[in-house]
């Protein structure tokens, strides 16, 4: 028996599109389910040094829900590189001002760091609203619990 690995031409042509509705979705399970599947882990071809995932595309992004108290008491802490520039948000305030945001820093918590991660964080699009300019690849519609 023979291990075979997935190669970059081979997980180019298994790619495919899919569309995530985050309506009435917990931030955690959304955020895990599509890490899962940018990954590639679905797939029976799966290689952790590649990247054979898929395309994703995230709507209604301002939709989504935080459970307990996590409005008030989760906090987005980043520093601006200037003295003293240390800076806070609290989740609530970032659903309002950047749902996109805070979608995709919860995603990006969930895939490896490093120059593989980047290049998988980069199949991930979310949209605010119903509507995404990725009609063209017809996306396949998948509910997540």
């Amino acid at each position: 028996m023979k291990t075979s690995f997935q190669t970059k031409e081979e997980a180019n042509k298994s790619r495919r599109w899919v569309h995530v509705d985050a309506t009435d979705k917990t931030l955690g399970r959304l955020a895990s389910q599509v890490a899962h599947l940018l990954r590639g882990k679905h797939k029976p071809t799966y290689t952790p040094h590649a990247d054979g995932g898929d395309f994703v595309v995230v709507t209604n992004a301002e939709k989504v829900r935080l459970t307990g108290n996590k409005l008030e008491t989760k906090k987005y802490i980043w520093h601006t590189q200037y003295m003293g520039g240390i800076k806070e948000k609290a989740a609530g305030d970032m659903l309002k001002e950047h749902p996109t945001r805070l979608i995709k820093e919860a995603v990006e918590g969930m895939i490896p760091a490093g120059a593989l991660g980047r290049d998988i964080c980069s199949k991930l699009k979310i949209y605010v609203g119903a509507e995404h300019p990725h009609k063209a690849q017809n996306p396949e519609t998948i509910t997540i619990e």
